[in-house]
């Protein structure tokens, strides 16, 4: 069966739900968390092949003089979802929440003490 990703339009969790063909638009999708039925698909991304040689010779250019990032959280961030997304791997949910908090100018330090379990068991600088 395919999975889908949903989002939930009250609690604004991401959840997944296995459904067959056939009940794809047919059957009611409730959230995973909240139980509301006020639910939107995610589009997930489409992946396109590329050689591990391309990959890096497009980040390359973009990201040749990375000087003073932890200054800038939103080039910080621009550059993790470029690389993220470059190097084709699925990310968890997270990965995108800190890069859009990035983006909007929150700093690492202040992403890290919103989210103290970010980093798992070590939960220091390094881990984001």
């Amino acid at each position: 069966m395919p999975t889908y990703d949903f989002v939930c339009n009250k609690c604004q969790q991401r959840f997944e739900v296995f459904l067959t063909y056939s009940e794809y638009g047919t059957k009611p999708i409730a959230c995973a968390h909240c139980g509301s039925e006020n639910v939107r698909r995610r589009l997930t991304r489409v992946r396109i092949a590329k050689s591990e040689e391309t990959r890096l010779d497009s980040l390359e250019g973009d990201f040749g003089n990375m000087e003073g990032l932890e200054e800038n959280p939103q080039a910080l961030g621009r550059m993790m979802r470029k690389m993220g997304k470059e190097m084709g791997e699925d990310l968890p949910p997270e990965f995108d929440d800190v890069v859009d908090r990035l983006e909007s100018g929150q700093s690492p330090e202040e992403i890290e003490s919103a989210l103290p379990d970010l980093g798992g068991a070590g939960g220091g600088e390094d881990d984001l």
